[in-house]
């Protein structure tokens, strides 16, 4: 039978303390004990079932966890306050000084500065690469190496990870293959593909609503223990810890995630094939003439669809804020960073989300000044989106027309 995660997140059940067909939120920072050896039980580890201080865990950071690891197939997951308070403390788990990290050259632009800029000075060195050369991959590894580190879809290229032959190159060599599902929640699974951790910013698609930041890491009950581990666990001593009133939240927007993917994936694949249709430089893994997308095809659940995210290249940074301004005038969407809304977000990633790439290194993985990278949102009636996009692109000049709509 097919791996269904949105089955898996269904099929959880929990009841409130009164009844309630939501569990009850565990409003408190601390947590009483029965006795002074159940206490010193649970500091070590050895008492389950037992709750010792918001900042380990909390029953409703729990509830959420044991979803987000039901929806990617993993033993168990760990909630932390943001997508980066997920992703850096499994990476310094993971790694100590002297170790070497191989990741890809295209990763959201925090988890860049974080493996450029940060982590040597703990002396973890990073060799990045580019993601869909397997050879490179794999020439890349030194007797350092501890983790391979990707994205499923990469931000903001769009590039896809071969993840099934990735993990079997750290397997090959003893290494964790760590994996950022963010763009693709429910379209991808990368645990099913050998991923050992798979991490997400809840903050994104999850949510949807961008009412909250959240972060993720799935996978074995060992390694998540190892975090949460008082006496060298990272996200336990980093502290980036998730608020319970905000893990009830994000648990409830999770149930319709599988009905929010669908729109969003549909929504961005008809604008896609327009906006290739039109002539304009168009990137969605979706289309045909996407690099990887048979990989796509091979690799995820078809009934999520190919994701909201989608980008175009107008051939200048001067284009693309003039377009992005004029969508928002007419209420299309925001000029925003992020992603998963309900509306359409736009935003030029060379000038924002990817600027702490150096250009050079931007110039060098293909990330042009004229790209607007699209998170498409929930619109209810596409054509009508694309009538009045299109209009814009008349009205700036990115796409040429012998008739104008109406729209104008």
């Amino acid at each position: 039978m097919a791996f269904k995660p949105a089955d898996r997140i269904q099929d959880l059940q929990y009841f409130g303390e009164f009844g309630g067909v939501n569990p009850s939120i565990s409003d408190s920072s601390t947590y009483t004990f029965l006795s002074a050896k159940t206490m010193f039980d649970t500091f070590e580890g050895n008492a389950e079932g037992c709750y010792l201080y918001s900042r380990h865990s909390t029953p409703s950071n729990l509830y959420l966890g044991q979803a987000l690891a039901a929806m990617e197939g993993t033993e168990t997951a760990n909630v932390a306050a943001s997508g980066m308070g997920a992703i850096t403390p499994a990476i310094m788990q993971l790694c100590k000084g002297g170790d070497h990290i191989v990741a890809s050259r295209t990763i959201y632009g925090g988890t860049y500065a974080f493996l450029k800029n940060f982590a040597p000075q703990f002396n973890i060195e990073t060799s990045f690469v580019d993601i869909t050369k397997l050879d490179e991959v794999e020439a890349s590894i030194t007797p350092k190496t501890k983790i391979i580190y990707c994205e499923s879809v990469s931000n903001p290229l769009l590039e896809i990870a071969d993840i099934e032959e990735i993990s079997k190159i750290a397997k090959k060599h003893g290494l964790k293959l760590l994996v950022d599902n963010t763009f693709s929640p429910l379209s991808i699974s990368p645990a099913k593909l050998g991923a050992d951790v798979v991490l997400h910013s809840l903050t994104k698609f999850i949510n949807g609503s961008s009412d909250t930041m959240g972060g993720v890491a799935c996978g074995t009950q060992e390694f998540i223990d190892e975090l949460r581990n008082v006496n060298d666990g990272a996200n336990m001593l980093l502290g980036p810890a998730m608020d319970s009133l905000r893990a009830a939240s994000i648990l409830k927007n999770l149930r319709t995630l599988h009905i929010r993917m669908k729109q969003h994936s549909h929504n961005a694949l008809n604008l896609a094939q327009k906006f290739e249709a039109d002539g304009l430089k168009t990137v969605y893994p979706g289309l045909k003439s996407h690099p990887g997308h048979e990989l796509f095809k091979k690799m995820m659940n078809p009934e999520y669809g190919f994701g909201g995210m989608m980008t175009i290249d107008v051939g200048s940074l001067d284009k693309a804020n003039e377009l992005m301004e004029l969508m928002q005038e007419r209420n299309l969407g925001y000029l925003a960073v992020s992603l998963g809304f309900y509306k359409t977000l736009f935003s030029a990633p060379g000038t924002s989300t990817s600027s702490e790439i150096p250009e050079e290194e931007q110039k060098e993985m293909g990330l042009s000044d004229g790209l607007i990278r699209f998170s498409i949102g929930l619109d209810n009636d596409i054509e009508r989106t694309y009538e009045m996009m299109k209009a814009c692109m008349i009205k700036v000049g990115v796409l040429n027309a012998t008739t104008v709509s109406e729209v104008l």
